[in-house]
């Protein structure tokens, strides 16, 4: 008996750990992201990956509305979509990586969604917060986008030189970080920024769960043993 039970018992102890662990690195996350709210500051010559995460920049560039991405398993409100990863080149040559916000999925994988967005050789100031790209929790998750074909490229949870390949540009000259664009500037989609999908109120309450199923087995456990010595 005690051979199940121990490792049942350390299995649940350690989840509800993990969940803890994982609560609190995302209420650091909603706190970090509040932090920057208020500021803006101009990108220049500055790598996005030398300002804090969620830092708010303005940039200058052009945007390249003719190759596009669209990230896949990207739901809201329960409804699956996309976000719009959009090129805009900046004047020293290097390129930024926009997210324009979130499309719904329309029901059919060969009809992509719409995004197409008018060429202008006018440069454009264009506002965001610095973010990182979005991550897989597991492996079967991802798919990096298309080398070759026509544009818009879907893609999921991609790394920034499988993007700069797609682009057939030098990752060198591609920002490792992504821009949410501002919910107030124009060309875009869907834009209810958070920084994690669900809060860590979710993740809290898991833990509990973990810790409850672990004091619920020690009870049964105690009680077994119990009516085992008064059987004997």
């Amino acid at each position: 008996m005690i051979g199940i039970t121990l490792p049942l018992l350390i299995l649940f102890i350690s989840l509800g750990f993990w969940q803890w662990g994982r609560a609190e690195f995302k209420k650091r996350l909603g706190e970090e992201f509040s932090v920057s709210a208020p500021r803006i500051v101009t990108l220049d010559s500055a790598s996005s990956i030398e300002l804090p995460r969620f830092t708010r920049v303005e940039v200058t560039g052009r945007w390249d509305g003719s190759r596009q991405f669209l990230l896949d398993n990207r739901t809201r409100d329960g409804r699956a979509g996309y976000e719009v990863l959009t090129p805009l080149q900046l004047a020293d040559g290097r390129w930024l990586l926009v997210n324009r916000g979130w499309v719904p999925f329309k029901g059919y994988r060969d009809r992509l969604p719409d995004v197409r967005l008018m060429p202008s050789e006018a440069d454009m100031k264009v506002s965001g917060r610095l973010d990182e790209l979005p991550t897989a929790g597991l492996a079967r998750g991802l798919a990096p986008p298309a080398v070759s074909g026509i544009w818009p490229r879907v893609t999921a949870y991609p790394q920034i030189a499988e993007l700069a390949r797609s682009l057939e540009v030098n990752q060198t000259i591609l920002e490792s970080r992504v821009l949410l664009l501002d919910a107030s500037a124009p060309n875009g989609y869907r834009r209810d920024w958070k920084p994690y999908a669900r809060g860590p109120e979710q993740n809290w309450s898991y833990a509990i769960q973990w810790w409850s199923f672990a004091v619920l087995l020690l009870v049964l456990f105690v009680i077994m043993n119990l009516k085992k010595r008064d059987g004997e």
